[in-house]
């Protein structure tokens, strides 16, 4: 998919069509803008009820944890 938007004099961009409808994004509906390089990724977030259940069956060893910080 290759769409492209022109971003405004007031910094805004609106988001092709057929992107919205491919991704089943929605008028009002949030999203956050990570930086990638010399882009950046735009996401929406998530519903809280779309996390429920999310780290069902996820182990609980090896995980990463603040002692193995400096």
């Amino acid at each position: 998919m290759a769409a492209t938007a022109t971003l405004s004099a007031k910094f805004q961009i609106s988001i092709p069509k057929a992107v919205r409808e491919e991704q089943h994004w929605e008028a009002g509906q949030e999203f956050v803008f990570i930086p990638k390089g010399k882009g950046v990724l735009v996401m929406p977030v998530p519903e809280l009820e779309q996390l429920a259940g999310i780290a069902r069956g996820a182990s609980k060893e090896g995980y990463r944890d603040r002692s193995d910080r400096y």
